[in-house]
C-alpha cells in the first residue's frame, strides 16, 4: 500500500474529489473516511453519491448508522455507514456489512471504531489545515493502484 497526499481548498473541492472518486468506484469496494468532526468526510460521500446519480443532498448517517442507496436512485448500490455511535466492533456483525460487499460499495465514516476490519479498503484520512483547507491522505491498496491515478 502506498500513501498519497492532496490538498482540498474548500468544501466544493472536497465534494468534487468525491465526485471524481465515483468515476472509479466498483461494486465490492470499501472506502473508509477518517478525520475529526467537520473535516469533510460526509462532503466526500455526498460528492460521490451525487455523481452516482443521487438527486438532493445525502444526509449524514450518524443516527441511522447505515444509509442505503440503490438503483434507480444511484447508478449502483452504496451503503453509507457512520460508525461514530458504535462502541464495540462486535456490533458490526448486526449491520450485515460483510454480506453487502458482493453487491454494494461501502463508504465507511469513523472506521477507527472498527480498526483493522477493512485492511484492503481505500483509506482516506482528512485533517483541517491551519488555513481552513483540508489535507487528504490516502492509503491506496493494490486494487486501487491503477484507478487512483485517474482521480
Amino acid at each position: 500500500m502506498t500513501d498519497s497526499v492532496r490538498r482540498l481548498d474548500d468544501a466544493a473541492a472536497t465534494e468534487r474529489f468525491g465526485a471524481a472518486l465515483a468515476g472509479q468506484v466498483r461494486i465490492g469496494d470499501v472506502i473508509t473516511l477518517a478525520g475529526p468532526l467537520g473535516a469533510g468526510k460526509t462532503s466526500i460521500a455526498r460528492g460521490l453519491l451525487s455523481a452516482l446519480g443521487l438527486a438532493g443532498e445525502a444526509p449524514s448517517p450518524t443516527f441511522a448508522i447505515v444509509q442505503p442507496y440503490a438503483p434507480p436512485e444511484t447508478r449502483m448500490p452504496v451503503l453509507h455507514v457512520d460508525l461514530y455511535r458504535i462502541d464495540d466492533a462486535g456490533e458490526l456483525e448486526e449491520l450485515g456489512l460483510e454480506e453487502s460487499l458482493t453487491d454494494s460499495v461501502l463508504l465507511i465514516e469513523w472506521p477507527e471504531r472498527a480498526a483493522g476490519h477493512w485492511p484492503e479498503a481505500l483509506a482516506l484520512s482528512l485533517e483541517i489545515l491551519p488555513d481552513g483547507a483540508r489535507g487528504l491522505t490516502a492509503t491506496v491498496p493494490p486494487a486501487w493502484k491503477a484507478r487512483w491515478h485517474q482521480i
